[in-house]
């Protein structure tokens, strides 16, 4: 997805709040933030992909505050909001089991995102609204499709928080259509992203046949920055599922005539809305072509 000017003013706002979450002192917090701006000015254009961006961003904080998580305790509230919200989720699916009601389930938890919503929004207000929400784009049909027929899945999470909800759908996909799923995290943190540590605290491990990571801290899937490994595991894979914004900001930006991509997320910002073509705040699952 190549940025919308309206990325500006939210990109500042994530350096902001990420450097305040660091324990630099003002004067290092206005050096980066000079640094961020110039940054921006040779990095912003038309051409530019967001998470591209947001990724090179992030990494000029972490390296100029040796702060490697400033998320770090924001990621342990994320897993908090998660598990409290969970007796809803699991009454919402104890009504109805079909894998729509677990996909919406899972597009729930994507609100636990601090870098598009900010760290002021009361999260766990949208989740509890947004879990009775409709897709508004619906791909289901296309995604039941694959998953009968192909061997396996490759599995993008995107937040810490979040993975408890994905850990439901997992479990759902395996019962019904018995493939093999294979999870990939981030090797280094950012933002509130998941690593594998985070994972195997809330016992995801246990119910997929195998993690790996993209080999790389950064936002979403970055082709450029992702290890070669990881780059071999996605090309070979027939069927991927790809959580969060971050994740589509990257694979968007490119063409899949050879497998089947499908997103799954809430839609958080205008510059999203515009490029999906959906209203901002609907949940939608759409095939990449």
């Amino acid at each position: 997805m190549k940025v919308y000017y309206e990325c500006v003013p939210c990109f500042l706002r994530q350096a902001k709040e990420t450097l305040d979450l660091t324990d630099v002192n003002d004067e290092l917090k206005l050096e980066i933030m000079g640094e961020i701006l110039e940054f921006l000015s040779k990095e912003f254009s038309k051409d530019a992909v967001s998470n591209d961006i947001g990724t090179k961003m992030h990494h000029i904080i972490k390296n100029k505050t040796g702060n490697n998580d400033p998320y770090i305790n924001l990621k342990r509230d994320g897993n908090k909001m998660a598990l409290a919200l969970l007796p809803e989720i699991k009454k919402l699916l104890n009504e109805n089991d079909s894998l729509e009601s677990y996909l919406r389930a899972a597009i729930t938890g994507n609100l636990i995102d601090f870098s598009s919503l900010g760290l002021n929004c009361n999260i766990s207000e949208i989740m509890s609204k947004t879990l009775h929400q409709p897709l508004i784009i619906n791909h289901l049909s296309e995604l039941v499709k694959h998953l009968e027929t192909e061997d396996y899945v490759l599995y993008l999470v995107d937040n810490t928080g979040e993975i408890v909800f994905d850990k439901l759908l997992i479990e759902k996909i395996k019962k019904e259509y018995g493939i093999k799923i294979i999870l990939a995290v981030k090797e280094k943190p950012i933002l509130n992203d998941a690593c594998m540590e985070d994972v195997l605290e809330i016992g995801l491990n246990e119910v997929v046949d195998e993690i790996v990571s993209i080999g790389v801290d950064s936002v979403g899937i970055d082709f450029e920055l992702i290890s070669d490994e990881f780059l071999t595991i996605f090309n070979n894979s027939p069927l991927v599922i790809s959580k969060g914004l971050g994740n589509y900001e990257g694979l968007s930006e490119k063409e899949y005539p050879d497998k089947a991509v499908f997103c799954l997320l809430n839609v958080k910002c205008n510059s999203t809305a515009y490029n999906i073509r959906a209203p901002k705040g609907s949940n939608v699952l759409f095939q990449l072509k």
